[in-house]
């Protein structure tokens, strides 16, 4: 039986306790995957989320397609946005057949909450045109503040899922090894990676530091030449 997707979706809602969080790096990653894939012809979006990302990627190309199987969080997103262009398409990643190959294809923030991402990968593999692109970002398990929380026993293992994970419907913690096996058993090769936020304190105590904002804008830049100590990871792939 597939998940109801209704019912993890108030941590998409305003006012969640992840979305200072989520606001920095939903509105980051975007430009750094537009700044590598310049202007496209077609891209499709896997999830609607906080819809962040769907209000960048509109700008960045010339069919924007998103597909996402839970109708508060489409809703929501309509409500919010309207006049938006890009079309919404209401259905189980595992379900969607698009009537196009895209150039690009987005995977933000997805394979953690799938029943089965080796499949996901597979399938949407043959979604892309020939030279096209896939884009995947993950939660990164072994991140500087997990690790230190593993250090100082508020976690009992690096891959465990913790309160906030099982609030947004996560089912697994990706690290860069497992998912750089993941893609490739997909049939991918990766052409390029970063990190996504280096964040080196809990958020409360960075919220007391002078120049919040600054530092974490700072934490974002740095981070993408470390991957493995980053909150995410951002993989680049292509077909094998």
């Amino acid at each position: 039986m597939k998940q109801d997707l209704n019912a993890v979706s108030s941590e998409y809602r305003p006012n969640g306790a992840t979305e200072i969080e989520n606001n920095l790096m939903l509105n980051w990653y975007p430009h750094r995957i537009i700044n590598r894939s310049g202007h496209s012809d077609s891209l499709l979006e896997l999830g609607l989320g906080h819809g962040y990302t769907s209000r960048i990627f509109a700008q960045a190309c010339n069919r924007h397609v998103i597909v996402d199987g839970a109708s508060v969080v489409i809703e929501q997103f309509r409500q919010n946005t309207p006049g938006f262009a890009g079309e919404i398409v209401e259905a189980y990643f595992e379900d969607y057949v698009p009537d196009q190959q895209f150039d690009i294809i987005v995977m933000g923030f997805i394979l953690e909450h799938v029943d089965d991402p080796d499949l996901i990968l597979d399938r949407y593999r043959g979604f892309l045109k020939p030279g096209g692109k896939m884009y995947v970002a993950v939660p990164n398990a072994k991140s500087m503040n997990r690790r230190l929380g593993l250090e100082l026993g508020l976690i009992d293992d690096i891959y465990s899922l913790n309160a906030n994970d099982i609030a947004l419907g996560h089912q697994r913690q990706y690290c860069r090894d497992t998912l750089t096996a993941a893609v490739r058993r997909a049939g991918y090769r990766i052409t390029h990676e970063e990190g996504i936020y280096l964040k080196p304190l809990p958020l409360a105590v960075l919220k007391s530091l002078d120049d919040f904002d600054a530092n974490l804008q700072a934490m974002l830049k740095v981070g993408v030449d470390f991957p493995d100590l980053c909150v995410a990871l951002l993989m680049e792939l292509e077909e094998l």
